[in-house]
């Protein structure tokens, strides 16, 4: 599994036709790929989002991706994991492969401190408590990471986005993941300062020991799934 960093901050459409083009002309020998990344400012739409969720973009840029789900921010300070991976030669089903990806950043905010990082029913993504935050607001959870697959010909593409140091305003915006009023937050707002790139190196770590494990074989041919 090759992993690199792309150059930092990396617009975000070169990026995306990259990811698109080598899952388009990989094989059944390719070898899978893990790709970090730190984008410049941009909204994200994914295939079937309503752009009534851009409440105010500001001048910041919107691309209609390929994605599930709708709309979100990439931006300085926020840690990118593209996971281009063969889910058929694995044997994992959809639904496994998110709670994966899931469960790679749940392990690396614990690595971090934060095991109060967890899931929240209904709403899919990472969520932190109000009770870590230097700032309480809101309600009870706070997202602090969102991912988003598609999902071609058995092999994955896109990944998940975990904010570690940011400005934050540019989600007021929009409604995250389409949630109205949902309160996005970063590692620095629980009190956590770290490097970004540290933080992505161990993202990839986790994400790669948690693909060494076995998986049953799902039906895979061509799903669009958001997280």
């Amino acid at each position: 599994m090759q992993l690199r960093w792309l150059d930092r901050p990396a617009p975000y459409l070169p990026v995306w036709e990259a990811m698109r083009a080598y899952t388009e002309n990989r094989t059944d020998q390719s070898e899978d790929a893990l790709w970090l990344v730190e984008h410049a400012p941009v909204y994200t739409l994914g295939q079937a989002g309503l752009e009534s969720h851009i409440l105010n973009p500001h001048g910041i840029p919107v691309v209609h991706c390929n994605r599930g789900g709708q709309v979100t921010y990439h931006g300085p300070g926020q840690v990118v994991l593209y996971t281009l991976v063969d889910l058929r030669r694995k044997g994992i089903f959809v639904r496994d492969y998110v709670s994966l990806l899931e469960q790679a950043v749940l392990d690396t905010l614990s690595a971090l401190g934060l095991s109060q990082a967890c899931r929240k029913p209904g709403a899919p993504g990472i969520y932190v408590p109000q009770s870590v935050l230097v700032q309480p607001q809101g309600e009870a959870l706070a997202k602090i990471a969102a991912l988003g697959i598609k999902i071609r010909r058995g092999c994955a593409y896109h990944g998940v986005a975990l904010n570690v140091s940011m400005d934050l305003m540019p989600f007021l915006g929009i409604n995250p993941c389409g949630y109205a009023g949902l309160q996005t937050v970063d590692l620095q707002s629980c009190g956590i300062r770290a490097n970004l790139v540290d933080v992505g190196n161990l993202l990839a770590q986790h994400f790669r020991r948690a693909w060494q494990a076995d998986h049953s074989q799902g039906d895979l041919a061509h799903v669009t799934l958001t997280r």
